[in-house]
């Protein structure tokens, strides 16, 4: 039986009974319209813990005023019943109000992890995802939380943010989902018609061919040229960023970079894709 639980109270107390009896628990924030990348990284969550917990909520604090958080989708009954289906036992859906009561004036800032790309292009972004998932982690209190790697600078931030503050839930990167044609699975998918389904492959494509040059080393600089002017090429409205950066600090690789991460951040009409790749240094 799937429990709702909406408030504090209801939370704590569901975690303090699952603790008592010796239960370890997972846990998988979310802002819902569920997909199989969520429903992934909830299986991953249930095969290493006795118990996950999904949160859905969409954080307020995350969008700039003329973002999609009116028109982001809202689907708590169907969620409900997906993660219902894979054996999820409880949903943290707590209202604006709960997660953020009248007298709430804190934030949480994380540094340089979170000045670079995304942080360039949405300055308030990481703020308002810091401040939600600390929240979520100090209530929750659960052992794990999952995170996906398509969100790869942010599940640096959030694992900067969990060592910083020492809050004793560790924090797992779960590798991006995809669909059969290899786009990235996203909830903003569902915005785009099937003819920029089609052209938001070249984002793969293009971070791949941008792994073979990197590897048989041609200069960044023309990698990343080349591979913005494909994307614009391919029809996309906008680029952000089409990048080559250190894995960890998310600078521009030096000498010592152990490993490389190639970002991408572009526009297709109004919607905004984001995916990302590993490459191993040689």
């Amino acid at each position: 039986m799937l429990s709702i639980l909406s408030t504090q109270h209801d939370l704590k107390n569901y975690i303090a009974n699952k603790i008592a009896a010796g239960k370890t628990i997972g846990f998988v924030p979310t802002m819902g319209a569920l997909h199989e990348g969520h429903l992934t990284l909830a299986r991953e969550a249930l095969a290493e813990n006795d118990e996950c917990i999904v949160s859905i909520f969409v954080n307020p604090k995350q969008f700039a005023p003329h973002e999609d958080f009116d028109k982001y989708p809202r689907t708590l009954d169907k969620d409900s019943a997906l993660l219902e289906d894979i054996g999820v036992q409880s949903i943290f859906a707590p209202s604006v109000d709960v997660m953020y009561p009248p007298d709430f004036q804190s934030s949480v800032t994380v540094g340089n992890i979170s000045k670079p790309l995304e942080g360039e292009f949405r300055p308030h972004f990481f703020t308002g995802v810091a401040t939600v998932v600390t929240r979520l982690l100090l209530l929750v209190g659960a052992h794990k939380a999952y995170f996906g790697e398509k969100d790869y600078q942010q599940l640096q931030v959030i694992k900067a943010l969990q060592r910083d503050l020492a809050i004793p839930t560790e924090i797992i990167g779960v590798p991006t989902v995809r669909e059969a044609s290899g786009l990235a699975l996203s909830s903003r998918n569902a915005y785009l018609s099937p003819t920029q389904k089609d052209q938001a492959l070249t984002i793969i494509r293009t971070l791949r061919h941008m792994a073979d040059e990197l590897k048989s080393g041609q200069p960044i600089a023309q990698i990343e040229a080349t591979a913005t002017e494909n994307l614009l090429s391919a029809g996309f409205d906008k680029v952000d960023y089409m990048t080559i950066r250190d894995a960890d600090t998310l600078l521009p690789p030096t000498p010592t970079t152990k490993s490389h991460r190639l970002l991408a951040a572009a526009w297709l009409g109004q919607t905004r894709l984001i995916d990302n790749i590993g490459v191993s240094s040689k």
